[in-house]
């Protein structure tokens, strides 16, 4: 595998702040490769897929003219070998969530199929952004998990205490406490990622705070 020299990981756990801390990063001049702007294109692409092996109520159909206005256009398809039928379809992320959220077979089979496209596509990306020679963000939330992206070296996690992780869940994606707990325990405990990771961004306190400890990161890394 190849190793990316100019890249730094971020990642952390479900509601500790990945995307507040590279939105921050792309505001100072950074580019970012957003797993999940990938992993929703990608999932999108699967919709047929999808439909076979979870049910086709967890796909909705588009229309033709709705289809060319596909709100992921941006995201390069020359590199997929399958056929793009699939974009005039997408898939109703919610309900399928809270199938695989609650059965981890389903969430077997759904990353079986989406991980290899996209960790192909995450690669394809980084190389594009290595050849340019600067420092820049793979923004990647199951990291640690995942066990796939073993050439990536360098990794920040964004931490925030496991209770105020659950809460911000309980409000972000409007789920009771037993239901957003059960979300955070099915990654690894943060405690347990702040020890593995080479940096620690804090965000336990204020925007503001989480503005000056990602500046205090970028001092250390510079």
């Amino acid at each position: 595998m190849p190793q990316f020299k100019h890249a730094i990981v971020i990642t952390g756990s479900i509601g500790s702040g990945k995307s507040t801390v590279c939105e921050i990063l792309r505001e100072l001049g950074f580019e970012i490769i957003d797993a999940d702007k990938i992993s929703h294109c990608v999932l999108d692409r699967c919709a047929a897929q999808v439909a076979e092996i979870f049910g086709a109520q967890y796909v909705v159909q588009k229309d033709v003219q709705a289809a060319n206005l596909n709100p992921h256009a941006e995201f390069d398809d020359s590199r997929d070998e399958e056929n793009l039928t699939d974009s005039r379809a997408f898939v109703d992320r919610k309900k399928l969530g809270e199938l695989v959220f609650k059965n981890q077979a389903e969430l077997a089979k759904l990353e079986a199929l989406l991980h290899p496209k996209i960790t192909a596509e995450i690669l394809s990306q980084a190389q594009a952004l290595e050849a340019k020679g600067k420092l820049y963000f793979v923004d990647i939330p199951l990291f640690f998990e995942g066990k796939r992206y073993e050439f990536f070296d360098k990794v920040a996690v964004v931490y925030a205490p496991k209770e105020m992780l659950i809460a911000r869940v309980m409000t972000r994606n409007g789920l009771d406490h037993a239901a957003a707990k059960h979300r955070v325990e099915l990654q690894i405990d943060i405690e347990q990622k702040r020890t593995m990771a080479d940096f620690v961004i804090d965000n336990s306190g204020d925007l503001q705070n989480l503005r000056d400890e990602t500046g205090s990161f970028l001092e250390k890394i510079a």
